[in-house]
């Protein structure tokens, strides 16, 4: 798992500074991981349910020295310039909260398996990608200097 190898370096690099740093989790540094735990699973071929879930991050032999915050604002919203794209973004986050929440979709087997409305496919042939984007970042091009909009 990479977080290992990440911890194994760090403790590895930071006992040259100070011996006790070797038994520290990543070195005694801080570290900052971002995203929401449901949405970002390990990708294991051809691997079990089990396999997958025993990969993720907060399976990790040190996570119980790690301290979860929550975020409570979705900054995107509030970035937002027209009611109809805020109101857009937010019945999306909410199908991706109901998803994680295990409100929307059925199990079968190890698997759930939820359907796609027809309103949230992609339906332009010609770019689908940028449709992807500008939806997800409205006006990129025009602030991408700006570090406040990411």
């Amino acid at each position: 798992m990479c977080f290992e190898a990440l911890d194994r370096t760090l403790r590895d690099l930071m006992s040259f500074i100070d011996q006790y740093k070797t038994h520290q989790p990543f070195g005694g540094k801080v570290v900052v991981l971002g995203g929401d735990f449901r949405q970002i699973l390990p990708m294991i071929s051809k691997g079990s349910r089990h396999n997958i879930l025993s990969s993720a991050i907060n399976s990790f032999h040190q996570w119980s020295f790690c301290k979860v915050l929550n975020l409570h604002t979705n900054m995107r919203l509030l970035m937002s310039s027209s009611y109809q794209h805020d109101s857009e973004i937010k019945r999306f986050v909410n199908w991706i909260l109901d998803i994680g929440n295990r409100n929307i979709g059925s199990a079968v087997g190890d698997e759930s398996e939820v359907e796609i409305p027809d309103y949230r496919l992609i339906t332009t042939a010609d770019k689908p990608l940028s449709h992807l984007i500008d939806f997800a970042y409205l006006d990129l091009l025009q602030n991408m200097s700006d570090c406040r909009y990411f």
